[in-house]
């Protein structure tokens, strides 16, 4: 769970955009798309071959 406190002097959009950052750090928003529709077994195990290979063709260039 990502907390942050609030200083007294601290503007709301400040806070927000603290709190968006420690939220992004913690995995918790991709964590959240990730779970937003249910996805086979079949098409998880293609999705992360796809990227393995993407990964592969990537490090072969450098």
């Amino acid at each position: 769970m990502a907390t942050i406190i609030v200083r007294e002097d601290e503007e709301f959009d400040h806070a927000l955009k603290r709190f968006k950052k420690e939220c992004q750090k913690s995995g918790i928003i991709s964590d959240i798309k990730k779970h937003e529709y249910y996805e086979k077994p079949s098409e998880r195990r293609k999705r992360k071959l796809i990227a393995a290979q993407r990964k592969k063709k990537r490090r072969g260039r450098f």
